[in-house]
């Protein structure tokens, strides 16, 4: 039985099998929040005071989104511990996935940290 692994890295496709687990990631974690939560993310990421990042996680550009980031980023890194355990990687690798994901659905005007530490926006 295939492990969804190829010599030890997380192989894309069996990963990203987990649709649903994206889609909820991806749009604001629907299926935990409310539509109002995935409106909250949209708007602070139109307003620039929430990015996003090469990790998967979202960063506070202001100090009025902390509480709101650190909720996200516990949210998210709960499903992102799950899914590296299920795939036998870790949650860094699953995170980076989820990045790819998260920002290319993100709105255009939103500002992505990337991993050289510079901000930029979509």
């Amino acid at each position: 039985m295939p492990t969804g692994k190829i010599n030890g890295q997380l192989n894309r496709r069996t990963f990203l099998r987990g649709a649903l687990l994206s889609a909820v990631i991806v749009s604001g974690l629907p299926l935990f929040s409310g539509a109002a939560w995935a409106d909250q993310l949209d708007d602070l990421r139109a307003s620039g005071a929430v990015g996003e990042a090469f990790d998967g996680f979202a960063r506070a550009r202001g100090s009025s989104a902390k509480a709101f980031v650190d909720n996200l980023n516990e949210q998210r890194r709960a499903i992102y511990v799950k899914r590296a355990k299920d795939q036998n990687v870790s949650v860094d690798q699953v995170g980076r996935v989820y990045a790819a994901q998260i920002l290319s659905k993100a709105p255009k005007g939103t500002w992505i940290l990337g991993e050289n530490g510079n901000w930029t926006q979509k």
